[in-house]
Protein backbone atom coordinates (compact mmCIF):
# COMPACT_ATOMS: atom_id res chain seq x y z
CA UNK A 1 0.00 0.00 0.00
CA UNK A 2 2.90 2.36 1.11
CA UNK A 3 4.60 1.54 -2.65
CA UNK A 4 1.64 2.32 -4.22
CA UNK A 5 0.79 5.70 -2.49
CA UNK A 6 4.29 6.68 -3.06
CA UNK A 7 4.32 5.93 -6.27
CA UNK A 8 1.31 8.31 -6.86
CA UNK A 9 2.93 11.10 -4.91
CA UNK A 10 5.99 10.98 -7.64
CA UNK A 11 3.16 11.82 -10.42
CA UNK A 12 2.04 14.36 -8.36
CA UNK A 13 6.00 16.30 -8.03
CA UNK A 14 6.55 15.50 -11.52
CA UNK A 15 3.14 17.08 -12.95
CA UNK A 16 3.53 20.12 -10.90
CA UNK A 17 4.47 23.62 -12.23
CA UNK A 18 5.97 25.68 -10.04
CA UNK A 19 8.91 28.12 -8.44
CA UNK A 20 11.78 25.79 -7.59
CA UNK A 21 13.41 27.37 -4.61
CA UNK A 22 12.49 23.95 -2.10
CA UNK A 23 13.32 24.94 1.52
CA UNK A 24 16.29 22.28 1.79
CA UNK A 25 17.60 20.04 -0.19
CA UNK A 26 16.28 16.44 -0.90
CA UNK A 27 12.81 18.33 -0.04
CA UNK A 28 10.77 16.55 -2.33
CA UNK A 29 11.74 13.22 -1.32
CA UNK A 30 11.35 14.29 2.13
CA UNK A 31 7.70 15.65 1.96
CA UNK A 32 6.86 12.19 -0.62
CA UNK A 33 8.27 9.75 2.26
CA UNK A 34 6.27 12.16 5.44
CA UNK A 35 3.05 11.90 3.36
CA UNK A 36 3.41 8.02 2.76
CA UNK A 37 4.33 7.75 6.53
CA UNK A 38 1.22 9.93 7.56
CA UNK A 39 -1.37 7.85 4.99
CA UNK A 40 -1.66 11.67 3.22
CA UNK A 41 -2.80 11.32 -0.57
CA UNK A 42 -2.32 14.76 -1.45
CA UNK A 43 -0.46 18.10 -0.52
CA UNK A 44 0.69 21.15 -1.52
CA UNK A 45 3.17 23.64 -0.41
CA UNK A 46 4.10 27.74 -0.62
CA UNK A 47 7.11 29.50 0.93
CA UNK A 48 7.30 33.09 1.00
CA UNK A 49 10.34 35.09 1.61
CA UNK A 50 10.82 38.68 1.67
CA UNK A 51 7.55 39.41 0.56
CA UNK A 52 8.26 36.91 -2.74
CA UNK A 53 6.85 33.52 -3.27
CA UNK A 54 9.99 31.55 -3.38
CA UNK A 55 8.72 27.99 -3.55
CA UNK A 56 5.05 26.54 -4.49
CA UNK A 57 4.69 23.00 -5.23
CA UNK A 58 1.97 20.11 -5.08
CA UNK A 59 2.75 16.28 -4.30
CA UNK A 60 0.65 13.17 -4.72
CA UNK A 61 -3.24 13.24 -6.24
CA UNK A 62 -6.32 14.72 -5.72
CA UNK A 63 -8.29 11.52 -5.10
CA UNK A 64 -7.02 8.11 -4.27
CA UNK A 65 -7.16 5.67 -7.14
CA UNK A 66 -7.20 8.93 -9.77
CA UNK A 67 -4.08 9.81 -11.62
CA UNK A 68 -4.73 13.54 -11.16
CA UNK A 69 -2.09 15.09 -9.73
CA UNK A 70 -1.89 18.06 -6.70
CA UNK A 71 -0.02 21.15 -8.22
CA UNK A 72 0.02 24.91 -6.28
CA UNK A 73 -3.40 26.00 -7.99
CA UNK A 74 -5.26 22.71 -6.47
CA UNK A 75 -8.24 23.76 -4.11
CA UNK A 76 -8.31 22.76 -0.58
CA UNK A 77 -10.19 23.62 2.33
CA UNK A 78 -8.24 25.97 4.55
CA UNK A 79 -10.78 25.10 7.69
CA UNK A 80 -10.22 27.06 11.07
CA UNK A 81 -7.14 28.99 8.89
CA UNK A 82 -9.43 30.91 7.81
CA UNK A 83 -10.60 32.74 11.53
CA UNK A 84 -7.88 35.00 10.68
CA UNK A 85 -9.92 36.63 7.86
CA UNK A 86 -12.48 37.30 10.18
CA UNK A 87 -10.46 38.94 12.85
CA UNK A 88 -8.84 40.65 10.03
CA UNK A 89 -12.29 42.07 8.69
CA UNK A 90 -13.24 43.14 12.30
CA UNK A 91 -9.48 44.76 12.09
CA UNK A 92 -10.74 46.34 9.03
CA UNK A 93 -13.57 47.70 10.63
CA UNK A 94 -11.77 49.18 13.13
CA UNK A 95 -9.28 51.46 11.01
CA UNK A 96 -12.68 52.66 9.15
CA UNK A 97 -13.58 53.84 12.56
CA UNK A 98 -17.09 51.87 12.44
CA UNK A 99 -16.06 49.25 15.36
CA UNK A 100 -13.60 48.94 18.47
CA UNK A 101 -11.95 46.39 19.30
CA UNK A 102 -13.42 46.42 22.55
CA UNK A 103 -16.83 47.17 21.78
CA UNK A 104 -19.14 45.15 23.60
CA UNK A 105 -20.70 42.71 21.40
CA UNK A 106 -24.10 42.86 22.20
CA UNK A 107 -24.10 46.36 21.02
CA UNK A 108 -22.75 45.43 17.54
CA UNK A 109 -24.81 42.60 17.19
CA UNK A 110 -28.35 43.73 18.40
CA UNK A 111 -30.20 40.28 19.91
CA UNK A 112 -26.76 38.44 20.53
CA UNK A 113 -27.11 36.75 24.24
CA UNK A 114 -24.73 34.30 26.10
CA UNK A 115 -26.58 32.35 29.08
CA UNK A 116 -24.66 34.14 32.00
CA UNK A 117 -25.65 38.03 31.90
CA UNK A 118 -22.44 39.44 32.80
CA UNK A 119 -20.48 37.96 29.85
CA UNK A 120 -23.49 38.78 27.99
CA UNK A 121 -23.12 42.56 28.78
CA UNK A 122 -19.35 42.43 28.85
CA UNK A 123 -18.12 40.42 26.05
CA UNK A 124 -16.17 42.41 23.31
CA UNK A 125 -15.66 41.96 20.02
CA UNK A 126 -11.63 41.39 20.90
CA UNK A 127 -12.82 38.28 23.47
CA UNK A 128 -15.00 37.24 20.58
CA UNK A 129 -11.76 36.76 18.55
CA UNK A 130 -9.48 35.35 21.07
CA UNK A 131 -10.87 32.56 22.88
CA UNK A 132 -11.83 33.73 26.62
CA UNK A 133 -15.45 33.36 26.23
CA UNK A 134 -15.97 31.02 29.14
CA UNK A 135 -17.44 28.48 26.67
CA UNK A 136 -16.41 24.96 25.71
CA UNK A 137 -17.09 24.09 21.95
CA UNK A 138 -20.82 23.49 21.59
CA UNK A 139 -19.85 22.19 17.74
CA UNK A 140 -22.95 19.89 17.22
CA UNK A 141 -25.08 23.01 17.03
CA UNK A 142 -23.40 23.91 13.64
CA UNK A 143 -21.68 20.69 11.97
CA UNK A 144 -23.75 18.83 9.88
CA UNK A 145 -26.94 20.62 10.73
CA UNK A 146 -29.33 22.92 8.65
CA UNK A 147 -30.16 25.65 11.49
CA UNK A 148 -28.78 29.36 9.79
CA UNK A 149 -25.80 31.38 10.81
CA UNK A 150 -28.70 33.83 12.76
CA UNK A 151 -30.34 30.71 14.33
CA UNK A 152 -27.32 28.97 15.94
CA UNK A 153 -25.97 33.13 16.88
CA UNK A 154 -29.27 33.00 18.68
CA UNK A 155 -28.91 29.51 19.93
CA UNK A 156 -25.51 30.52 21.86
CA UNK A 157 -27.44 32.06 24.39
CA UNK A 158 -28.42 28.59 25.83
CA UNK A 159 -24.55 26.81 25.89
CA UNK A 160 -23.90 26.82 29.76
CA UNK A 161 -20.61 28.35 30.21
CA UNK A 162 -17.75 25.57 31.27
CA UNK A 163 -15.28 27.75 32.63
CA UNK A 164 -15.95 31.53 34.03
CA UNK A 165 -15.78 34.40 31.80
CA UNK A 166 -12.05 35.53 30.46
CA UNK A 167 -10.58 32.87 32.85
CA UNK A 168 -9.18 30.61 30.80
CA UNK A 169 -8.88 29.23 26.95
CA UNK A 170 -11.49 27.70 25.63
CA UNK A 171 -11.36 27.28 21.42
CA UNK A 172 -14.18 28.28 20.19
CA UNK A 173 -16.02 28.22 16.81
CA UNK A 174 -19.52 29.83 17.62
CA UNK A 175 -17.54 33.20 18.69
CA UNK A 176 -16.22 33.44 15.47
CA UNK A 177 -19.43 33.20 13.82
CA UNK A 178 -20.83 36.27 16.20
CA UNK A 179 -18.02 37.95 15.08
CA UNK A 180 -18.61 37.47 11.26
CA UNK A 181 -22.32 38.54 11.84
CA UNK A 182 -21.07 41.67 13.08
CA UNK A 183 -18.79 42.31 10.15
CA UNK A 184 -22.50 41.98 8.01
CA UNK A 185 -24.53 44.02 10.47
CA UNK A 186 -22.09 46.82 10.29
CA UNK A 187 -21.61 46.90 6.67
CA UNK A 188 -24.61 45.81 5.23
CA UNK A 189 -23.64 42.92 3.26
CA UNK A 190 -22.18 39.30 4.08
CA UNK A 191 -19.38 38.47 5.23
CA UNK A 192 -18.82 36.05 2.14
CA UNK A 193 -19.21 39.60 0.66
CA UNK A 194 -17.22 41.38 2.51
CA UNK A 195 -14.25 38.55 2.38
CA UNK A 196 -14.43 38.77 -1.25
CA UNK A 197 -14.35 42.17 -1.64
CA UNK A 198 -11.68 43.91 0.89
CA UNK A 199 -9.41 40.44 0.97
CA UNK A 200 -9.36 38.31 -2.41
CA UNK A 201 -9.94 40.95 -4.67
CA UNK A 202 -7.34 42.97 -3.39
CA UNK A 203 -4.95 40.30 -3.13
CA UNK A 204 -5.44 38.61 -5.99
CA UNK A 205 -6.84 35.27 -4.29
CA UNK A 206 -9.05 34.55 -7.80
CA UNK A 207 -9.43 30.80 -7.31
CA UNK A 208 -10.48 31.65 -3.50
CA UNK A 209 -13.99 31.13 -2.10
CA UNK A 210 -15.91 30.62 0.84
CA UNK A 211 -18.48 28.16 0.57
CA UNK A 212 -18.08 24.30 -0.94
CA UNK A 213 -21.22 24.74 -3.30
CA UNK A 214 -18.73 27.60 -5.22
CA UNK A 215 -16.34 24.39 -6.26
CA UNK A 216 -19.12 22.88 -8.54
CA UNK A 217 -17.92 22.37 -12.12
CA UNK A 218 -14.28 23.70 -10.93
CA UNK A 219 -11.47 21.37 -12.17
CA UNK A 220 -8.54 21.80 -9.64
CA UNK A 221 -9.83 20.97 -6.63
CA UNK A 222 -8.92 18.23 -4.40
CA UNK A 223 -11.32 15.30 -2.75
CA UNK A 224 -11.16 14.93 0.99
CA UNK A 225 -9.96 11.87 2.37
CA UNK A 226 -10.23 10.01 5.62
CA UNK A 227 -8.86 6.71 7.28
CA UNK A 228 -11.87 4.03 7.61
CA UNK A 229 -11.70 0.98 8.99
CA UNK A 230 -7.69 0.73 8.17
CA UNK A 231 -8.37 2.14 4.69
CA UNK A 232 -7.50 6.06 2.82
CA UNK A 233 -11.24 6.55 1.82
CA UNK A 234 -12.56 9.83 -0.17
CA UNK A 235 -15.33 11.26 1.54
CA UNK A 236 -17.80 13.87 0.70
CA UNK A 237 -17.21 17.99 1.58
CA UNK A 238 -18.78 19.20 4.73
CA UNK A 239 -20.96 22.29 3.92
CA UNK A 240 -20.50 24.21 6.82
CA UNK A 241 -21.64 27.82 5.15
CA UNK A 242 -23.84 27.96 8.36
CA UNK A 243 -20.70 28.60 10.49
CA UNK A 244 -18.30 30.31 7.79
CA UNK A 245 -16.68 32.58 9.58
CA UNK A 246 -15.10 30.12 11.60
CA UNK A 247 -13.99 28.05 8.73
CA UNK A 248 -14.95 27.98 5.06
CA UNK A 249 -12.91 29.03 3.02
CA UNK A 250 -11.80 27.33 0.32
CA UNK A 251 -8.16 28.09 -1.22
CA UNK A 252 -5.01 26.99 -2.93
CA UNK A 253 -1.27 27.65 -2.06
CA UNK A 254 0.03 30.42 -4.62
CA UNK A 255 -3.54 32.16 -2.90
CA UNK A 256 -2.67 31.85 0.44
CA UNK A 257 0.70 32.90 -0.30
CA UNK A 258 -0.35 36.11 -1.39
CA UNK A 259 -2.31 36.14 2.61
CA UNK A 260 0.73 35.57 3.68
CA UNK A 261 2.77 38.32 2.45
CA UNK A 262 0.42 41.00 3.65
CA UNK A 263 0.89 40.07 7.23
CA UNK A 264 4.43 40.16 6.79
CA UNK A 265 4.38 43.29 5.46
CA UNK A 266 2.05 44.45 8.35
CA UNK A 267 -0.78 44.98 5.80
CA UNK A 268 0.72 46.27 2.93
CA UNK A 269 0.31 44.39 -0.42
CA UNK A 270 2.23 45.39 -3.55
CA UNK A 271 1.69 49.38 -2.62
CA UNK A 272 -1.20 48.97 -1.54
CA UNK A 273 -2.45 49.38 2.49
CA UNK A 274 -5.06 46.70 3.04
CA UNK A 275 -4.65 46.91 6.94
CA UNK A 276 -2.73 49.26 9.30
CA UNK A 277 0.36 47.74 11.15
CA UNK A 278 -1.57 49.11 14.57
CA UNK A 279 -4.46 46.29 13.48
CA UNK A 280 -1.80 43.59 12.02
CA UNK A 281 0.37 43.81 15.79
CA UNK A 282 -2.97 44.01 17.51
CA UNK A 283 -3.58 40.56 15.78
CA UNK A 284 -0.53 39.07 16.49
CA UNK A 285 -0.35 40.58 20.05
CA UNK A 286 -1.02 37.73 22.60
CA UNK A 287 -4.40 38.17 24.52
CA UNK A 288 -4.94 34.69 25.95
CA UNK A 289 -2.75 32.12 27.26
CA UNK A 290 -3.06 28.71 26.02
CA UNK A 291 -1.53 25.72 28.21
CA UNK A 292 0.82 23.23 26.66
CA UNK A 293 -0.82 20.00 27.43
CA UNK A 294 -2.28 16.85 25.91
CA UNK A 295 -1.62 16.74 22.13
CA UNK A 296 -0.45 20.38 21.74
CA UNK A 297 2.44 19.79 24.32
CA UNK A 298 3.55 16.59 21.93
CA UNK A 299 3.16 18.82 18.83
CA UNK A 300 5.18 21.76 20.07
CA UNK A 301 8.17 20.34 21.85
CA UNK A 302 10.07 23.37 20.94
CA UNK A 303 7.69 25.97 22.28
CA UNK A 304 8.26 26.57 25.88
CA UNK A 305 4.65 29.04 25.78
CA UNK A 306 2.02 29.03 23.44
CA UNK A 307 -0.67 32.24 23.63
CA UNK A 308 -3.20 33.21 21.24
CA UNK A 309 -3.66 36.76 19.67
CA UNK A 310 -6.93 37.50 17.41
CA UNK A 311 -7.27 35.13 14.67
CA UNK A 312 -3.80 33.56 15.09
CA UNK A 313 -1.69 31.11 17.75
CA UNK A 314 1.67 32.51 18.76
CA UNK A 315 4.19 30.85 20.15
CA UNK A 316 8.21 30.44 20.77
CA UNK A 317 10.19 28.38 18.13
CA UNK A 318 14.29 28.48 18.15
CA UNK A 319 13.76 31.65 20.05
CA UNK A 320 11.62 33.40 17.40
CA UNK A 321 8.15 34.49 17.38
CA UNK A 322 5.81 31.82 15.12
CA UNK A 323 2.09 32.99 14.12
CA UNK A 324 0.40 30.41 12.93
CA UNK A 325 -3.18 28.73 12.35
CA UNK A 326 -3.83 25.43 11.36
CA UNK A 327 -7.38 24.27 9.85
CA UNK A 328 -9.51 20.66 10.19
CA UNK A 329 -12.41 20.43 8.54
CA UNK A 330 -13.51 16.73 7.12
CA UNK A 331 -11.29 15.04 5.03
CA UNK A 332 -8.84 18.15 4.77
CA UNK A 333 -6.10 19.67 7.36
CA UNK A 334 -4.66 23.03 6.61
CA UNK A 335 -1.49 25.39 8.39
CA UNK A 336 -0.93 28.82 7.79
CA UNK A 337 2.25 30.27 9.73
CA UNK A 338 4.76 33.09 9.86
CA UNK A 339 8.29 34.16 11.21
CA UNK A 340 7.86 37.16 11.09
CA UNK A 341 11.03 38.28 12.61
CA UNK A 342 12.65 36.39 9.42
CA UNK A 343 10.11 37.35 7.06
CA UNK A 344 9.11 33.70 6.04
CA UNK A 345 6.33 31.93 6.05
CA UNK A 346 4.54 28.70 5.02
CA UNK A 347 1.70 27.23 4.01
CA UNK A 348 0.55 23.89 3.73
CA UNK A 349 -2.62 22.02 2.41
CA UNK A 350 -3.91 18.36 2.55
CA UNK A 351 -6.75 16.60 1.76
CA UNK A 352 -6.19 14.36 4.75
CA UNK A 353 -8.68 14.22 7.54
CA UNK A 354 -6.83 15.70 10.81
CA UNK A 355 -3.27 14.92 10.14
CA UNK A 356 -0.44 16.50 11.97
CA UNK A 357 1.66 16.03 9.16
CA UNK A 358 1.04 19.86 8.46
CA UNK A 359 2.57 20.83 11.81
CA UNK A 360 5.70 18.88 11.15
CA UNK A 361 6.36 19.94 7.90
CA UNK A 362 5.94 23.51 9.30
CA UNK A 363 8.36 22.76 12.05
CA UNK A 364 10.80 21.36 9.07
CA UNK A 365 10.44 24.14 7.00
CA UNK A 366 11.06 26.76 9.48
CA UNK A 367 14.05 24.85 10.81
CA UNK A 368 15.51 25.18 7.23
CA UNK A 369 15.45 28.92 6.92
CA UNK A 370 16.77 29.39 10.89
CA UNK A 371 19.38 26.74 9.61
CA UNK A 372 18.78 24.24 12.37
CA UNK A 373 18.75 20.44 10.45
CA UNK A 374 19.09 18.21 13.40
CA UNK A 375 15.17 17.46 13.90
CA UNK A 376 13.21 15.22 11.69
CA UNK A 377 10.03 16.53 12.67
CA UNK A 378 7.45 14.08 10.43
CA UNK A 379 9.04 10.78 12.00
CA UNK A 380 9.67 12.15 15.66
CA UNK A 381 6.20 13.82 15.96
CA UNK A 382 4.65 10.34 14.35
CA UNK A 383 5.85 8.54 16.66
CA UNK A 384 5.06 10.89 19.26
CA UNK A 385 1.60 10.42 18.46
CA UNK A 386 1.64 6.67 18.20
CA UNK A 387 0.27 6.31 21.80
CA UNK A 388 -2.88 8.48 21.49
CA UNK A 389 -4.11 6.54 18.26
CA UNK A 390 -3.29 3.08 20.40
CA UNK A 391 -4.88 4.85 23.18
CA UNK A 392 -8.26 5.17 21.02
CA UNK A 393 -7.88 1.59 19.74
CA UNK A 394 -7.97 0.63 23.11
CA UNK A 395 -11.15 2.49 24.24
CA UNK A 396 -13.08 0.93 21.22
CA UNK A 397 -12.03 -2.55 22.54
CA UNK A 398 -12.78 -1.31 25.93
CA UNK A 399 -15.95 -0.70 25.14
CA UNK A 400 -17.11 -3.82 23.59
CA UNK A 401 -15.69 -5.76 26.50
CA UNK A 402 -18.02 -3.71 29.11
CA UNK A 403 -20.94 -4.28 26.64
CA UNK A 404 -23.77 -6.84 28.54
CA UNK A 405 -24.52 -8.96 26.55
CA UNK A 406 -28.12 -11.06 26.11
CA UNK A 407 -30.07 -8.52 27.69
CA UNK A 408 -33.48 -6.52 26.15
CA UNK A 409 -34.76 -3.24 26.05
CA UNK A 410 -37.22 -2.49 29.56
CA UNK A 411 -40.01 -1.74 26.43
CA UNK A 412 -41.40 -3.28 22.99
CA UNK A 413 -39.55 -1.09 20.45
CA UNK A 414 -42.96 1.53 19.71
CA UNK A 415 -42.53 2.46 23.35
CA UNK A 416 -39.69 4.53 22.61
CA UNK A 417 -40.92 6.38 19.76
CA UNK A 418 -41.50 10.01 19.76
CA UNK A 419 -39.78 13.63 19.55
CA UNK A 420 -37.23 14.19 22.03
CA UNK A 421 -36.19 18.05 22.64
CA UNK A 422 -33.24 19.33 24.06
CA UNK A 423 -33.71 19.80 28.10
CA UNK A 424 -31.96 23.07 27.03
CA UNK A 425 -32.85 24.19 23.88
CA UNK A 426 -29.25 24.17 22.11
CA UNK A 427 -29.87 21.69 20.35
CA UNK A 428 -32.99 21.50 19.13
CA UNK A 429 -35.39 18.05 18.50
CA UNK A 430 -34.11 14.44 17.74
CA UNK A 431 -36.47 11.78 16.58
CA UNK A 432 -37.04 8.44 17.38
CA UNK A 433 -39.34 6.08 15.10
CA UNK A 434 -39.76 2.33 14.33
CA UNK A 435 -39.14 1.16 10.96
CA UNK A 436 -38.83 -2.69 9.49
CA UNK A 437 -38.65 -3.88 13.38
CA UNK A 438 -35.74 -1.74 14.38
CA UNK A 439 -35.73 1.98 15.88
CA UNK A 440 -34.47 4.98 13.90
CA UNK A 441 -33.50 8.58 15.33
CA UNK A 442 -32.70 11.67 13.13
CA UNK A 443 -31.28 14.93 14.52
CA UNK A 444 -31.03 17.19 11.48
CA UNK A 445 -30.17 15.43 7.84
CA UNK A 446 -26.80 14.13 8.58
CA UNK A 447 -27.27 12.16 11.93
CA UNK A 448 -29.95 9.96 10.70
CA UNK A 449 -29.56 6.40 11.05
CA UNK A 450 -30.19 2.90 12.75
CA UNK A 451 -30.30 2.39 16.10
CA UNK A 452 -28.69 -1.02 17.40
CA UNK A 453 -29.46 -2.40 20.67
CA UNK A 454 -26.28 -2.13 22.80
CA UNK A 455 -27.40 -3.41 26.37
CA UNK A 456 -30.36 -2.60 28.36
CA UNK A 457 -32.43 0.71 27.58
CA UNK A 458 -28.64 1.82 25.50
CA UNK A 459 -28.53 1.84 21.72
CA UNK A 460 -25.62 2.68 19.58
CA UNK A 461 -26.29 4.69 16.37
CA UNK A 462 -24.85 4.42 13.19
CA UNK A 463 -24.39 7.18 11.08
CA UNK A 464 -24.75 7.17 7.35
CA UNK A 465 -21.68 8.82 6.63
CA UNK A 466 -18.88 6.52 8.30
CA UNK A 467 -16.11 9.82 9.22
CA UNK A 468 -19.47 10.66 11.99
CA UNK A 469 -18.64 7.69 13.45
CA UNK A 470 -21.11 6.39 16.24
CA UNK A 471 -23.17 7.54 18.75
CA UNK A 472 -24.48 6.01 22.08
CA UNK A 473 -28.34 6.95 23.19
CA UNK A 474 -29.44 5.95 26.25
CA UNK A 475 -33.53 5.94 27.34
CA UNK A 476 -34.94 6.21 30.65
CA UNK A 477 -38.40 6.00 32.13
CA UNK A 478 -40.41 8.11 34.70
CA UNK A 479 -42.00 6.58 38.06
CA UNK A 480 -44.74 5.35 35.55
CA UNK A 481 -42.79 3.34 33.60
CA UNK A 482 -43.15 5.58 30.54
CA UNK A 483 -40.07 6.46 28.18
CA UNK A 484 -39.63 9.72 28.96
CA UNK A 485 -35.94 10.94 28.69
CA UNK A 486 -33.06 10.06 25.83
CA UNK A 487 -29.75 11.05 26.29
CA UNK A 488 -27.12 11.33 23.22
CA UNK A 489 -23.62 10.86 23.46
CA UNK A 490 -21.56 14.37 23.42
CA UNK A 491 -24.99 16.16 23.26
CA UNK A 492 -26.78 15.71 26.45
CA UNK A 493 -30.42 14.74 27.36
CA UNK A 494 -33.81 15.25 25.33
CA UNK A 495 -37.40 15.33 27.11
CA UNK A 496 -39.83 13.46 25.38
CA UNK A 497 -42.47 15.64 24.05
CA UNK A 498 -46.45 14.82 23.12
CA UNK A 499 -46.88 14.37 19.17
CA UNK A 500 -48.74 17.70 17.68
CA UNK A 501 -50.05 18.45 14.68
CA UNK A 502 -48.60 21.58 12.85
CA UNK A 503 -50.94 24.43 12.33
CA UNK A 504 -50.78 26.58 9.17
CA UNK A 505 -51.39 30.31 8.64
CA UNK A 506 -55.24 31.11 8.56
CA UNK A 507 -54.84 34.52 6.65
CA UNK A 508 -52.11 35.59 4.96
CA UNK A 509 -49.90 38.21 5.15
CA UNK A 510 -46.76 40.27 3.78
CA UNK A 511 -43.55 40.43 5.56
CA UNK A 512 -43.18 44.24 6.10
CA UNK A 513 -46.54 43.52 8.02
CA UNK A 514 -45.29 40.54 9.86
CA UNK A 515 -42.64 42.09 11.24
CA UNK A 516 -44.29 44.79 12.82
CA UNK A 517 -44.63 42.17 15.65
CA UNK A 518 -40.72 41.52 15.73
CA UNK A 519 -39.49 42.49 19.27
CA UNK A 520 -39.22 41.67 23.16
CA UNK A 521 -42.16 41.61 25.59
CA UNK A 522 -42.28 41.47 29.26
CA UNK A 523 -44.35 41.87 32.13
CA UNK A 524 -43.13 42.10 35.91
CA UNK A 525 -45.93 40.40 37.42
CA UNK A 526 -45.51 37.47 37.02
CA UNK A 527 -41.99 38.05 35.06
CA UNK A 528 -42.49 36.45 32.19
CA UNK A 529 -39.81 37.56 29.04
CA UNK A 530 -41.07 36.38 25.44
CA UNK A 531 -39.32 37.26 22.55
CA UNK A 532 -40.81 37.43 19.26
CA UNK A 533 -38.22 37.37 15.85
CA UNK A 534 -38.47 36.43 12.44
CA UNK A 535 -36.30 33.89 11.47
CA UNK A 536 -35.34 31.81 7.76
CA UNK A 537 -38.65 33.44 6.49
CA UNK A 538 -41.10 33.47 9.22
CA UNK A 539 -42.24 34.42 12.90
CA UNK A 540 -40.85 32.38 15.59
CA UNK A 541 -41.76 32.68 19.22
CA UNK A 542 -38.52 32.18 21.62
CA UNK A 543 -39.25 31.75 25.33
CA UNK A 544 -36.56 31.34 28.25
CA UNK A 545 -35.36 28.01 27.80
CA UNK A 546 -37.45 27.19 24.97
CA UNK A 547 -36.70 26.50 21.22
CA UNK A 548 -37.84 29.28 19.06
CA UNK A 549 -41.42 27.87 18.04
CA UNK A 550 -42.82 29.22 14.70
CA UNK A 551 -46.19 30.88 14.92
CA UNK A 552 -49.10 30.93 12.60
CA UNK A 553 -51.52 33.42 11.94
CA UNK A 554 -55.47 32.65 13.21
CA UNK A 555 -56.56 36.62 12.70
CA UNK A 556 -54.93 39.53 11.64
CA UNK A 557 -53.59 40.28 15.14
CA UNK A 558 -53.30 36.54 16.84
CA UNK A 559 -51.37 33.69 16.16
CA UNK A 560 -50.99 29.93 17.78
CA UNK A 561 -47.62 29.13 18.65
CA UNK A 562 -47.00 25.91 16.99
CA UNK A 563 -45.16 22.64 17.75
CA UNK A 564 -46.04 22.74 21.59
CA UNK A 565 -47.60 20.31 23.58
CA UNK A 566 -49.97 22.65 24.84
CA UNK A 567 -52.34 25.38 23.66
CA UNK A 568 -50.39 28.80 23.40
CA UNK A 569 -51.67 31.78 21.63
CA UNK A 570 -50.61 35.42 21.08
CA UNK A 571 -53.02 38.13 20.86
CA UNK A 572 -50.90 41.74 19.93
CA UNK A 573 -52.60 44.76 20.56
CA UNK A 574 -51.77 48.12 18.54
CA UNK A 575 -52.02 51.47 18.76
CA UNK A 576 -53.07 51.95 14.79
CA UNK A 577 -50.13 50.67 13.15
CA UNK A 578 -47.75 50.20 15.84
CA UNK A 579 -47.56 47.21 18.30
CA UNK A 580 -47.74 48.12 21.90
CA UNK A 581 -48.43 44.81 24.00
CA UNK A 582 -49.24 41.31 23.63
CA UNK A 583 -51.29 38.76 25.49
CA UNK A 584 -50.08 35.45 25.94
CA UNK A 585 -52.93 32.81 26.43
CA UNK A 586 -51.99 29.04 27.98
CA UNK A 587 -53.87 26.66 29.44
CA UNK A 588 -56.58 28.77 30.25
CA UNK A 589 -54.74 31.13 31.74
CA UNK A 590 -53.54 35.11 30.06
CA UNK A 591 -50.79 37.18 30.76
CA UNK A 592 -50.26 40.76 29.40
CA UNK A 593 -46.34 41.72 27.91
CA UNK A 594 -45.42 44.89 27.52
CA UNK A 595 -43.37 45.59 24.12
CA UNK A 596 -40.46 46.65 25.12
CA UNK A 597 -38.51 47.41 21.89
Amino acid sequence: MRQLIAAMFALGVAASHAQAQPPFPDFDNYVTEAMALWKVPGLAVSVVEDDSIVFARGYGVRKVGSTEPVDERTIFAIGSSSKAFTAASIGMLVDDKQVNWDDAASGRLPGFELYDDYASQEITLRDLLSHRSGLSRGDLLWYASDLSRQEIVRRARFLEPSWSFRSRFGYQNLMYLAAGEVVAHATGMSWDDFIRTRIFEPLGMRDSNTSVKALEGLANVATPHSEIDGEVTPIAYRDIDNIAPAGSINSNVVDMAQWVRLHLNEGEYEGNRLLSSAVVKEMQKPTTIVPLEGIGARINTAANFQTYGLGWFLQDHRGRKLVHHGGNIDGMSAMVAMLPSEKVGVVILTNMNGTSLRDALMFRIMDAYLGVDDKDWSTDLHAALAPLRAEQEAEEKRMEEKRIRGTRPTHELQAFAGRYVDSDSLYGEATVQVEDGKLRIARGPAFAGELEHWHYNTFRATWPEAVLGRTFVTFSHDHEGKIDQMNIQGLGDFSRRPDVVESTDLVAMDEQTLRRFVGRYSADQPPLDLSVEWMDGRLRAVLPGQPAYPIASVTETSFRVTGVPVDVTLGFELDGDVVTSVVLTQGGRSFTLQKRN
